[in-house]
């Protein structure tokens, strides 16, 4: 008796002992909150937060435990009332994980991915500002010349070149971990197939059928199949009169054709549409020509902003807004977009907006 009561201590000594490697603490504190105030650990899931636990405040601080599972690559610890929010995205992972929820910039430590995560995002806020400093002074400043805005939109572009490889070289170097590849999915839309494709490829076996990855790695092979390089995809719409036309139709009329997909309820399309239609009318006597694939539903809205902002240049729509035919074929899920097609239908660039764009248009054809 004695020995199996000695044996089935031991058993239980090694099942704590598993359980305590295998689980998670989060040991927390919390500015300005009172005690017994309530702390959430969440998912966030189709836009918005889904409770998993809860702990309250006690002397200004939190404590959650549990089992991190290999679906799950992070929660949001959060406090919200009606005047603060305060949350923390933090990686669910074996060890001791220390959460400091503040108002401004909470602050996550204590193992390998939060560690790292941590550091990536210190130095992402830092170049940011940067960028929106310098954003928000071509927005307020009026007084500056066409030169002085060109001047600033290629300063951002630099800074946003800068951020870009800092992004790329923190998941290259956290790809084999979940950091690596949280950080994909949250910014690998802003990169190139060629870059991004090679990283999917190197996300551990485990990872692999993530759902957002899957659809990831589906929207760069279509867009690897329409980038610079690459021969354009041909696709037959509507004129806002009624009459189908191809693509094909006006590429090989101009030296150079611009494909700008648009909306009359996109803010931005409307914004940017001015210095479109000066570069347009500079340029088409040099053999720039522009089509607009509009991602409108509805016809009369469609025809009234091509009136209201000044467009000339041929438009073609199959008005399935979103479910645009030819933005599927060119993976486009963002507008204003805008694909540059040389006369022998060579696709030249992709996505320039502003005077990047017009940069591009004047190297070109001056």
């Amino acid at each position: 008796m004695r020995k199996i009561i000695l044996m089935a201590a031991a058993c239980l000594m090694a099942f704590v002992s598993c359980q305590e490697k295998n689980s998670y603490t989060i040991k927390g504190t919390v500015e300005g909150v009172a005690d017994g105030d309530t702390i959430y650990l969440q998912d966030w899931v189709d836009n918005h937060f889904v409770k998993v636990d809860s702990t309250v405040v006690k002397g200004g601080s939190f404590e959650f435990t549990g089992v991190p599972d290999s679906t799950t690559l992070v929660r949001y610890v959060t406090y919200m009332n009606d005047n603060v929010q305060m949350l923390a995205l933090t990686f669910m992972e074996r060890g001791t994980i220390n959460v400091e929820l503040k108002q401004q910039k909470s602050k996550i430590s204590g193992t390998l991915c939060n560690d790292a995560y941590q550091k990536f995002t210190e130095r992402y806020d830092s170049v940011a500002k940067v960028m929106q400093d310098l954003y928000r002074k071509t927005m307020t400043d009026s007084v500056l010349t066409e030169q002085q805005h060109k001047d600033l939109e290629m300063e951002i572009d630099k800074k946003g070149e800068e951020a870009l490889d800092m992004i790329y070289h923190s998941i290259e170097e956290n790809i084999g971990n979940a950091m690596g590849l949280q950080t994909l999915l949250t910014f690998g839309a802003s990169f190139t197939p060629d870059r991004i494709l090679p990283l999917i490829d190197k996300v551990p076996a485990i990872y692999a059928n993530n759902d957002e990855l899957v659809a990831m790695k589906e929207h760069f092979q279509v867009l690897e199949n329409t980038w610079e390089g690459k021969k354009f995809v041909d696709f037959t719409m509507s004129t806002p009169g009624g009459k189908e036309v191809k693509l094909s139709d006006y590429v090989s009329k101009n030296k150079y054709t611009l494909v700008d997909f648009w909306a009359s309820w996109c803010g931005p399309c409307r914004a940017e549409m001015p210095l479109v239609v000066k570069m347009y009318n500079q340029y088409k006597a040099k053999g720039l020509g522009i089509v607009g694939v509009s991602l409108d539903n509805n016809l009369d809205s469609w025809k009234k902003g091509i009136q209201a902002l000044g467009i000339t240049w041929p438009q073609m729509s199959d008005l399935k807004g979103w479910q645009c035919e030819g933005a599927k074929l060119y993976g486009v899920r963002s507008i204003p977009h805008t694909i540059l097609i040389s006369q022998d239908g060579t696709i030249v660039k992709r996505d320039l907006q502003g005077y990047k764009l017009l940069i591009e248009v004047e190297k070109l054809l001056n």
